[in-house]
């Protein structure tokens, strides 16, 4: 359905240029739920901007249902109205002086996508009824939540039966318990509609909750694209999987194949390598799990002193003391005990392993975890 190629995007700034977007490459299959994900100057607006036509690129190729929209050899650029796009922005973009009925007609009623009067009505009114907001057809837009915006503005998307459906943030502006029952609806109406979907958030979670597959960009590059539980189990980078989860950092040296040595003790991993070799293990906290029985001829037994519990109704959040080093845990079972101590475990399938280069293994967090732990 998308298909990118080499595509790059600067902006002219004081004394230079900022490269927003840098030789990328993607590929967004028919009826798919994309995500594009990463944190604030990663680029991702930028991309979904040419994408929509709004930014013109300096360079590369797009291509949109096997047509060629924006390229540089040979020069080609089909406007944005041309493309049969649908788009949420952030800020919903629903006009006050109109009413709920109009903000979604006006765009079928002028201009490239406009249709035939007799269909008019109909469109506007089904699309309507797919967002639920049927009855506030007459309701003036001054008038609306911001719940309420946000489907006027999804309802006017969906109204011109786009092939693509970009949007960007388009969540952000509403509260946690509305985002969650919104960000549902949205790839419901998706699948319904058979629409394939650009999204663009700095939400990991709500990335996850909706998206079929997810790109992580960094700096105007893609670190990983995959699956929503690619991303999440096997990250291929220590910044992938930071910015999916929390992780606990654990600095570690090879002592033989399958074996390394740690702040915490030894412990078997899953991953050959060479003895000697400097890495960075990663332990979500969920992999972190309580010990009730004997513990003997287990792998990566921990013996750990709990310093703090909270409960968040559906689990434990908790933090213990490992030979000085400091580590979150969760749990669905209460992890406090009379003398609070803990015998803990981590399957060795669990562990991430990365080479310990780049800024987290350059760290991985010691001073912090010893500050803690003697606190």
């Amino acid at each position: 359905m998308i298909s990118i190629r080499n595509l790059t995007k600067g902006f002219p700034v004081s004394g230079g240029k900022v490269v927003a977007l840098k030789n990328l490459h993607l590929d967004v299959s028919e009826g798919e739920f994309f995500a594009i994900v990463g944190a604030s100057g990663s680029g991702k607006t930028t991309l979904l901007r040419c994408v929509a036509g709004l930014e013109v690129p300096d360079g590369g190729e797009i291509c949109i249902a096997g047509q060629v929209v924006s390229s540089d050899r040979p020069p080609t650029w089909v406007s944005s109205q041309q493309r049969k796009l649908g788009m949420v922005f952030q800020s919903y973009a629903v006009w006050p002086h109109l009413t709920v009925y109009e903000n979604v007609a006006l765009p079928l009623a002028e201009g490239a996508q406009r249709i035939a009067r007799s269909d008019l009505d109909r469109r506007v009114r089904e699309a309507l009824r797919l967002v639920q907001i049927e009855q506030l057809a007459q309701r003036s837009a001054t008038l609306l939540s911001g719940g309420q915006q946000q489907r006027v503005a999804l309802a006017r998307a969906i109204a011109v039966n786009p092939r693509l459906l970009l949007m960007d943030e388009p969540l952000s502006n509403l509260d946690a318990r509305l985002r969650e029952e919104v960000r549902g609806k949205i790839r419901e109406l998706a699948k319904q509609l058979g629409s394939t979907v650009l999204y663009v958030t700095h939400d990991q979670v709500e990335a996850m909750a909706v998206s079929d597959k997810i790109a992580l960009m960094q700096l105007g590059e893609l670190l990983q694209v995959g699956a929503p539980m690619e991303l999440y189990r096997s990250p291929c980078r220590a910044e992938v999987a930071e910015f999916f989860g929390q992780v606990n950092w654990v600095p570690a040296t090879i002592i033989e194949s399958g074996l390394v040595e740690t702040p915490i003790g030894r412990l078997r991993i899953e991953r050959s390598a060479n003895p000697g070799d400097s890495v960075l293990l990663g332990i979500r906290p969920e992999c972190l799990s309580i010990v009730a029985g004997d513990p003997s001829g287990q792998s990566n037994v921990l013996q750990a002193a709990l310093r703090s519990s909270t409960f968040l109704g559906d689990q434990f959040v908790y933090s213990v003391v490992v030979r000085d080093r400091l580590l979150v845990g969760k749990s669905r079972i209460s992890p406090v005990c009379p003398n609070g101590q803990l015998c803990l475990r981590v399957d060795p399938a669990d562990l991430l392993v990365f080479p310990a280069t780049g800024e987290l293994g350059a760290s991985a967090v010691p001073a912090e975890s010893r500050a803690a732990a003697s606190a």
